[in-house]
């Protein structure tokens, strides 16, 4: 089976370090974000994969064909029109067998292997507080009656959380081709979520599938609860000499971390060095250096530096503080 994953965005909530680094490949709880959805996707059985890239698409090329070797076919999006026209742009690469489309910027923890089982297609869906922020799913028996891409006035909790089984890819790719066709947008794109009510106009059967586990990454905050998560599911770090490690949390075996404490919450990634320092709910990303600080609910950006005492700190990659 293919999935279908695209990650074309700039990802502008999390600047300044989509400024040098696709969102995708921010660091979280030891791997990019697209490393957990990878492995994810992997482990149900996908043995393929369309991935719909754009702003610094070679970065993600070079991260997936480094670590992944199942079959990966890159499309470009030149234009940000929207995932519906992502999806459609992707057509040549799928055929009539079904699909698993999974959203570039949102872990799931999930069982897919069980969504796809299924014989209709399938989209993920939970209740959140505000829906008006998301594609809206109105359900009956299970099954999908409407679909509403951000609506003023919901007339349900359920959102669409990113996360779709299609079992009939020709008739989502004539959905796609006829809202194309006839400038069918909505807040200036073309939504996926209008090519799945055109498939139900169609008559076309789609049930919704509970999602517990949706973790955003969209945003420093949510970047950081998804990596609070991400790290209570990880065994604990091996002991190191010189170093208090308060669980949970992840340090990757080629960091340098000397005289320090580390967590809880904390992840430190390749080559990044720690020293004399206090980590809590923070991202130490690759080759980061941080010296003789208190680091509290922070992201570090790659090759980042960091001396003296902050507490609070959202910095890019190759950026270099001091503060005594």
């Amino acid at each position: 089976m293919r999935a279908i994953i695209p990650v074309a965005g700039i990802g502008s909530r999390l600047r300044p370090h989509t400024f040098t680094v696709p969102k995708v490949l921010l660091n979280v709880a030891g791997k990019p974000i697209i490393g957990h959805i990878l492995d994810k996707i992997v482990e149900a059985g996908c043995n393929e994969a369309t991935i719909v890239i754009g702003y610094l698409g070679d970065m993600i090329k070079e991260y997936v064909h480094k670590n992944y070797k199942i079959k990966v076919d890159f499309v470009e999006q030149e234009e940000r029109l929207g995932l519906g026209h992502a999806i459609y742009i992707s057509k040549y690469t799928f055929s009539d067998e079904p699909i698993l489309i999974i959203l570039g910027d949102t872990i799931f923890d999930v069982d897919l292997k069980s969504m796809i089982q299924n014989k209709q297609t399938q989209i993920g869906v939970k209740p959140v507080e505000d829906p008006r922020r998301f594609g809206v799913a109105e359900v009956n028996n299970g099954w999908i009656t409407k679909l509403v891409e951000k609506p003023e006035i919901p007339k349900s909790n359920l959102a669409i959380v990113g996360l779709y089984y299609i079992t009939n890819p020709k008739i989502l790719v004539s959905s796609l081709e006829k809202m194309i066709q006839n400038n069918i947008q909505t807040k200036n794109e073309y939504q996926l979520t209008d090519a799945l009510q055109i498939m139900i106009e169609q008559k076309e059967k789609i049930g919704a599938f509970p999602v517990e586990g949706w973790f955003d990454c969209g945003k420093p905050e949510t970047l950081l609860s998804t990596n609070r998560y991400l790290l209570e599911r990880q065994p604990v770090p091996q002991p190191m000499e010189g170093v208090l490690i308060k669980a949970p949390s992840f340090i990757s075996p080629k960091a340098k971390v000397v005289n320090s404490i580390v967590g809880p919450n904390a992840t430190i990634a390749e080559e990044a060095v720690v020293e004399n320092t206090i980590v809590r709910n923070s991202i130490i990303s690759e080759g980061a250096a941080v010296l003789n600080s208190l680091i509290e609910d922070s992201i570090i950006g790659s090759n980042a530096v960091i001396r003296g005492n902050y507490k609070r700190i959202n910095i890019g990659d190759s950026s270099e503080l001091e503060y005594y």
